[in-house]
C-alpha cells in the first residue's frame, strides 16, 4: 500500500530532479527547508525526527540535496520528508512537505469501526502487523 501523505502524494514518487525543483521553489520564496525521518508514518504521528538543523538562508538547492543523499544513505530503510517553513509573519508555518523517500515494504494501515453508547460511532487508525512473505 503507497503511503499518501503531504504534496504529490497521488502522484509517481519524485525524481532528484523534480525534488530538485521543489527545494529550489522553496528557496526562492525564502522558506527554510528541513528534512526528517521515522519508521512510524501514522497520520498523527508529527513528531518525526530531523536531519541535522533546518537550512536556512541557501541559495541553491545542492546542498539540501547533498543532505538528503546522506540522509538517504543512513535511513534508507524509513521514510524520509522534505519540508518548507515559511517564517514570513502571517503565515509562521509549514507551507510544503512532501515525501522524498520510502521504505522497501510499506506500512500498512487499516480503519477500525467502533459503536459506543448513544450510537455513536467512533473510528481509530490502526497499523496492520507487517506481511512476511510465506516460506
Amino acid at each position: 500500500m503507497k503511503l499518501t501523505q503531504g504534496c504529490f502524494s497521488f502522484l509517481p514518487d519524485l525524481t532528484d530532479d523534480q525534488i530538485t525543483k521543489q527545494v529550489q521553489y522553496c528557496l526562492a520564496n525564502g522558506w527554510a527547508v528541513n528534512i526528517e525521518f521515522t519508521d512510524d508514518p501514522h497520520p498523527r504521528n508529527t513528531y518525526w525526527e530531523m536531519w541535522g538543523l533546518p537550512m536556512f538562508d541557501l541559495q541553491d538547492a545542492a546542498g539540501v540535496m547533498m543532505e538528503l543523499a546522506e540522509c538517504r544513505r543512513v535511513y534508507g530503510d524509513r521514510y524520509v520528508r522534505i519540508s518548507g517553513f515559511d517564517s514570513s509573519h502571517g503565515w509562521e508555518s509549514v507551507r510544503i512537505s512532501f515525501l522524498v523517500n520510502r521504505p522497501p515494504q510499506e506500512a500498512e494501515f487499516e480503519l477500525v469501526r467502533q459503536e459506543v453508547g448513544g450510537r455513536a460511532i467512533r473510528y481509530s487508525t490502526v497499523r496492520k502487523p507487517a506481511a512476511h512473505a510465506s516460506q
